[in-house]
């Protein structure tokens, strides 16, 4: 086990890009100790190297149990305990419910929720051993709405932020924290490499059709800029009172409050009916 005993632990995963990497350089510019995690811990290297005494590198696939067990053993080795679980690994996806494949959906969710709620259950005995530390949540705006074609990807991030607010209820009484992280369009891989794309049929051409193209063009001109959304990530987590959810991004924002409007007129507008069903 390290000497060292400065800075809390992170263990991320999905650290070979995008806001897993961010989170892993804005932990380690803090003076935090990083276990980065990714399927091919190749791309790690560089990673590695800017703070070697700082940084463990573990082979991750978050489908799997024992590569799981082992990612938190291994960090518990290293470095003794673990204050942030960051479940960030995922992957982008897009089409139509009717054109979703269901082996590719169950991979999906495999991944961006059971996956994340493996980890959550593997930590969580050591952070209630320690009294102290937080499970951090990568979902998005897409947590919240979800628009035609996004249907697979926004299924993952419901279910994720429905039970992480159920954890948070769980364990705010044992010292204990969670944060949601609802993010909008950032400069990540989301529309690039790592999207997924269903089958096309085009009875789904003017729904989902504008969602291909909107999804496909962007990568590399989103306006949100992984670095910031980091950043406050880490302001969140030493606020004295954080946040259960946080927005990032102006689109997420904005989007998300009118979610909540559209929410609050259906219930105003149906309330009368909806009080006339008790016994």
């Amino acid at each position: 086990m390290s000497s060292i005993t400065e800075g809390r632990v992170w263990l991320i995963t999905g650290c070979s890009s995008g806001f897993g990497r961010a989170i892993a350089d804005a932990a380690l510019a803090a003076g935090d100790r990083v276990v980065a995690t990714a399927r091919n811990p190749r791309t790690l290297e560089e990673l590695a190297r800017t703070a070697p005494d700082r940084v463990r590198v573990v082979g991750l696939d978050v489908t799997r149990q024992a590569d799981i067990d082992a990612a938190v053993a291994s960090t518990l080795d290293r470095f003794g305990r673990i204050d942030v679980l960051v479940n960030n690994a995922g992957y982008g996806s897009v089409g139509a419910v009717e054109e979703i494949v269901e082996a590719d959906l169950r991979a999906l969710m495999d991944t961006m929720f059971f996956g994340a709620v493996a980890l959550t259950q593997a930590v969580l005995p050591v952070l209630r051993s320690q009294g102290s530390g937080t499970i951090v949540q990568l979902s998005s705006q897409g947590g919240q709405l979800s628009p035609p074609g996004f249907g697979a990807y926004c299924s993952a991030k419901f279910a994720l932020e429905a039970m992480t607010e159920s954890l948070a209820a769980e364990i705010t009484p044992l010292g204990l924290r969670a944060l949601i992280v609802e993010p909008g369009a950032f400069r990540t891989e989301f529309g690039g490499s790592r999207l997924h794309h269903s089958p096309e049929n085009p009875a789904y051409a003017e729904t989902v059709g504008p969602t291909r193209a909107m999804i496909d063009s962007a990568d590399g001109t989103q306006p949100g800029d992984p670095a910031k959304a980091a950043a406050a990530i880490l302001t969140a987590l030493d606020a004295d009172n954080p946040p259960l959810r946080l927005a990032l991004g102006n689109d997420a924002v904005d989007n998300i409050r009118l979610k909540h409007a559209q929410l609050a007129d259906d219930l105003t507008t149906w309330e009368k009916l909806s009080r006339s069903t008790d016994l």
